[in-house]
Order: structure tokens, then C-alpha cells, then sequence
């Protein structure tokens, strides 16, 4: 289990990841956001958006292992919900802002948890056995991830002479 100092650290990072975003996309152009600089990859506004979807997802799941006893959390496909309309015509705004409304109810839920409440156990069927500190871990990196996603899409658009 984390140390509280560490929960808290990771817990902030939940906290900053909507505000990081905003600033790693807030001027970026329309052929920025929507191109596929990295063949293969999701584009700079796919991964706005996908972020979004997942961490709707996770922050369900978190409230699903608070609520319910060992429940089985459903999967999705992220590759399915990134080939979506919305992943591509929708203002990358409208996935800030959800994130935005979105970490604060996540941050205020960690921050009133209880020690036993950080162990309560779910299942995934594709990772096994979950916990709500294993989602703290593991969505406090993911925002930090996808950064790191968009700042190499964005060098290889660089890198194609496009500003």
C-alpha cells in the first residue's frame, strides 16, 4: 500500500492533469489537433478525448468498488471508442472541461476515503484483481502518459515542417 504522502502526491496529480492538458493543446491548430503525425497512433485530439472517456470510466469504476462488494468491472475497447465521431468532430473543449468537473469529484471522493476504503477489492476481467488505490496508481500516471503522447505527436508534426 502507498504512504499517505505518496497517495497525496498522486492524488494531486489527479488534481493537475486537466489544467496540464489544457496547456499542452490550448494553441494548437485544427491540422495539429487532427492529423495522425505518428502512423498508427491517435492523433493529439483522439487522445484529448480518449483521456476523457477513460477516466469517466475509471472514475465510475472507483465509485462501483466503494459501493458494491467485489464487483466485476466491465472493459472496454479504447481503440473503438477513439474511431467514435466524437473522438474527431467534437471541440477538444468539451473534453477539457468534462475533465475539469470531472477531477475535482474525483479528487474531493480520494481525499475523503478511508484506510480500509483505499483496499476495496474489484475484478477486471482483462488486469484481474483491482483495488481503489490500484485506480489512484494507475490514472495518476495515465494523464501524465498521454502528455507524453501528444508531445511526440506533436515533435513528429514538427518534424513534417507543420507548426
Amino acid at each position: 500500500m502507498l504512504t499517505l504522502e505518496e497517495r497525496r502526491e498522486r492524488i494531486n496529480r489527479i488534481r493537475r492533469f486537466p489544467s496540464e492538458l489544457e496547456v499542452a493543446v490550448k494553441d494548437l491548430t485544427e491540422e495539429q489537433l487532427m492529423t495522425e503525425f505518428i502512423h498508427g497512433e491517435w492523433t493529439v485530439a483522439q487522445n484529448v478525448h480518449h483521456v476523457a472517456d477513460s477516466h469517466m470510466n475509471a472514475f465510475i469504476r472507483t465509485k462501483l468498488l466503494l459501493t458494491e462488494a467485489n464487483p466485476t468491472i466491465r472493459p472496454y475497447d479504447q481503440d473503438k471508442f477513439a474511431e467514435r465521431v466524437d473522438s474527431f468532430d467534437a471541440p477538444i473543449q468539451y473534453s477539457i472541461l468534462l475533465l475539469r468537473g470531472l477531477h475535482h469529484r474525483w479528487v474531493a471522493l480520494f481525499e475523503s476515503l478511508s484506510e480500509a476504503e483505499w483496499a476495496r477489492p474489484g475484478v477486471h476481467p482483462e488486469s484481474g484483481s483491482i483495488t481503489v488505490e490500484s485506480i489512484l496508481i494507475t490514472y495518476s500516471d495515465h494523464g501524465a502518459g498521454h502528455l507524453d503522447q501528444i508531445s511526440r505527436t506533436l515533435a513528429a508534426g514538427k518534424m513534417l515542417n507543420l507548426k
